[in-house]
């Protein structure tokens, strides 16, 4: 089902993503969110096998997250099949990897079971807190730690001898750490980002974001180290930016919006200029696309960008 966002005007955009957070935020007052269910190790495929802890196709984050809220270890529908084995078509498993106060359901509600159905072994993990659904909170450098053992789980499953990283927010820029400070350039072909925080944001950005997301005010301000590292100026960010922003081992796409509001502004999402680097922004492509931080994960010319960066011989214009 089409999510037609690119039809949407700037006000409609906001009225639309202002609907629905309050739906989940009504959500969260039926369902209530059970904080005292541990998230399984995700390197464990026995915790990730179990029938319940896959949820259905999502159309959109809200629907996503509101289901997460029940089930808040579930997996995406076609991820963390341990059994899959890479064909020849698309040799590299997926690694899916969530965002700030996400996790790996809503995040990939919709991607994952397309990629699973276009023939990849997909895989997707949780990073950076204890208990769902609201994590990738806690240090970053911590979490490339959880996804570089991920990823060797990943491989050893399947026995490719590199993946490819899909990464939403802070999960397409925390893997740059893991790339230059834990030996995953040796590990990882391609690094396809939605929205990253390369380069940090402001503040209100992600004050913005912890509004959007039921919640996310109150673990902002109970301490969100994550939050505090993806800030303009951060020394994690100082660290990660000094010297080679990318590994010419490895392939980058960038993909953003200019109505990005919790990566703010949004060209601090790109990397700097090299021959492996693609910096796309989605209004260049369509330029009546008003999909924003959030709902870009269930964006279908964003999928379309994500699927030819993957493939690129086989690549499609995306439909407006």
């Amino acid at each position: 089902m089409r999510t037609r966002t690119h039809r949407r005007t700037p006000r409609r955009r906001l009225v639309t993503s202002s609907l629905a957070a309050f739906a989940v935020a009504v959500c969260i007052g039926v369902i209530g969110v059970d904080r005292s269910r541990a998230t399984p190790d995700p390197t464990d495929a026995e915790s990730v096998s179990v029938a319940d802890q896959t949820g259905p196709p999502q159309d959109d984050f809200a629907s996503a997250f509101a289901y997460s809220l029940a089930h808040p270890t579930a997996s995406p529908t076609g991820a963390n099949d341990f059994t899959c084995r890479p064909g020849a078509a698309h040799p590299r498993p997926v690694v899916l990897v969530h965002g700030t106060l996400e996790n790996r359901y809503d995040n990939w509600a919709s991607l994952a079971p397309k990629l699973k159905e276009a023939g990849y072994c997909v895989f997707a993990l949780n990073h950076g807190g204890s208990s769902g659904p609201l994590l990738g909170t806690e240090d970053m450098a911590a979490s490339a730690r959880q996804l570089a053992d991920f990823i060797d789980r990943v491989r050893a499953a399947t026995g490719a001898a590199k993946v490819d990283l899909v990464g939403h927010s802070q999960g397409g820029m925390m893997p740059r750490h893991y790339l230059k400070h834990l030996g995953g350039a040796a590990k990882v072909d391609k690094l396809i980002a939605l929205t990253p925080s390369n380069h940090g944001t402001t503040f209100s950005g992600l004050g913005l974001l912890a509004l959007v997301i039921p919640g996310g005010n109150a673990v902002l301000g109970a301490g969100c180290k994550a939050c505090s590292q993806q800030l303009i100026g951060s020394d994690f960010l100082k660290d990660l930016n000094t010297g080679a922003e990318t590994d010419p081992g490895v392939t980058y796409t960038v993909i953003t919006t200019r109505y990005d509001e919790v990566v703010t502004p949004y060209t601090s999402a790109y990397l700097d200029a090299a021959p492996n680097v693609t910096n796309i922004k989605l209004q260049d492509v369509c330029p009546a696309e008003f999909t924003d931080h959030v709902a870009i994960s269930y964006n279908d010319v964003a999928t379309r960008l994500v699927f030819n960066a993957l493939d690129p011989a086989h690549a499609q214009r995306p439909t407006c």
